[in-house]
């Protein structure tokens, strides 16, 4: 399969390598200082693009990418808001758009991840029947991310919320009951730590995924490409692994 990177730091140069080790062809590197290559026919003979750049950029890079009839796969946050609707509606067939845009996009492309948030969702539907229960949630990661919280806790909320009748939406440092409390922690090198935590006054619940490096999300980006190669639309996580 021939990839194109659309970021070059620290996770495209993992994906870069992990892509090689699995018989795949770089065949187009984009950064900040070569955005013209996204007109070269290098990057047009691309199958799939893997994106991981900032949010103000993401938005850009997809159309830049489908207009060259790239399908992308992507794990950058902050632009759903702005722009989902416009997104779906691009991956989306008509009769306006009978070859609708492609686009992969997960909040976190580990396995271990995919697992955890099953879990997560699960235990959510248990506990919609026990409301003796509060939750919170609580995200750590290394100093350089500036962001929070993260798009991982975001998601992981979000299923929360559909899940539990007993919250209406999420917020950081918030003491409202109807609202699923998220707190973030900025320390050292650590590469993402999400808990979820139930607590009664008889007990306390506790799920967390700890990752050890990057290297399981940089993996699960490659998968995903693979998957994506073959499929078309809007795809996310739950696409290719049915838990």
């Amino acid at each position: 399969m021939k990839i194109a990177l659309i970021g070059y730091g620290k996770m495209g140069k993992m994906i870069e390598q992990i892509a090689l080790d699995r018989g795949h062809e770089i065949v187009s590197i984009i950064d900040i200082d070569n955005q013209q290559d996204f007109d070269s026919p290098a990057f047009a003979s691309a199958d799939v693009a893997i994106e991981f750049t900032a949010p103000q950029a993401a938005y850009g890079n997809y159309l830049k990418a489908w207009a060259k009839g790239v399908k992308v796969v992507s794990g950058s946050t902050g632009w759903m808001k702005e722009h989902g609707d416009d997104v779906r509606k691009a991956c989306t067939p008509s009769a306006l758009n009978p070859q609708p845009s492609t686009l992969f996009w997960a909040s976190n492309f580990s396995i271990g991840v995919a697992i955890f948030s099953a879990v997560n969702r699960y235990l959510a539907k248990i506990m919609n029947e026990f409301p003796q229960y509060d939750v919170e949630m609580e995200e750590t990661h290394h100093v350089h991310k500036l962001d929070h919280p993260s798009g991982t806790a975001i998601t992981l909320a979000e299923e929360i919320v559909k899940n539990l009748d007993r919250k209406t939406d999420w917020a950081e440092d918030t003491t409202d009951p109807q609202l699923l409390r998220i707190d973030h922690i900025r320390r050292g090198e650590v590469p993402g730590i999400h808990t979820v935590r139930y607590d009664s006054e008889a007990d306390l619940i506790t799920i967390t995924h700890d990752a050890h490096s990057r290297k399981g999300f940089a993996l699960g980006a490659v998968l995903a490409a693979e998957y994506t190669a073959q499929h078309q639309g809007l795809l996310t996580i739950s696409d290719m692994f049915k838990f």
